[in-house]
């Protein structure tokens, strides 16, 4: 049974210990999910069939309403662990930036130039929240270096439409 990078992460998640559905949603949130989408209706989908192939048990909240805990399996763990051996799957690339910079000439100046305004605080304040988080990771290596790409991706967007996009946009005041 192979895993795709939802799964994966979900088990992954699970490798620290039990969780319900909300607490890996909030988890992804915090970390991956800056790099990678995993929607809460994913989790919420995906971790009852886990549970279906033998990969997570449910350990508490059988009944309606009841919050449900799952648990990593021994098969899911090693699941997880074949599923990471693997290597990723070739990148898609998705920058809906760039995808209305390609298009920006279909849209007014001053338009394109608050789009490109709005994205730049976006990135700043994610940079922020990069510099908040990094001497929480100080001594995580693993964690700290995919929050290193992220800071870099931000900073080299930010720069990028400071130099190039709002230029074409017809200015900005931002800078």
């Amino acid at each position: 049974m192979g895993l795709n990078a939802t799964t994966g992460t979900i088990l992954g998640f699970l490798l620290s210990g039990p969780k319900t559905a909300w607490d890996i949603d909030q988890r992804i949130g915090v970390s991956v999910g800056h790099f990678w989408n995993v929607t809460r209706s994913q989790v919420y989908r995906e971790l009852p069939q886990l549970a279906g192939e033998g990969l997570v048990r449910v350990q508490s909240g059988s009944g309606k309403g009841e919050r449900r805990t799952y648990a990593l399996t021994a098969q899911g763990r090693m699941a997880f662990r074949r599923w990471l051996d693997e290597g990723p799957p070739a990148e898609t690339r998705r920058i809906p930036i760039l995808l209305v910079t390609f298009f920006g000439a279909e849209l007014e100046p001053r338009r394109l130039t608050e789009i490109l305004d709005q994205m730049r605080a976006e990135v700043t304040a994610e940079l922020d929240g990069y510099e908040e988080l990094a001497p929480l990771l100080a001594d995580r290596p693993f964690e700290g270096a995919t929050l290193e790409f992220g800071r870099r991706y931000a900073t080299l967007v930010r720069d990028w439409i400071d130099e190039v996009a709002r230029p074409l946009a017809g200015g900005g005041t931002e800078n």
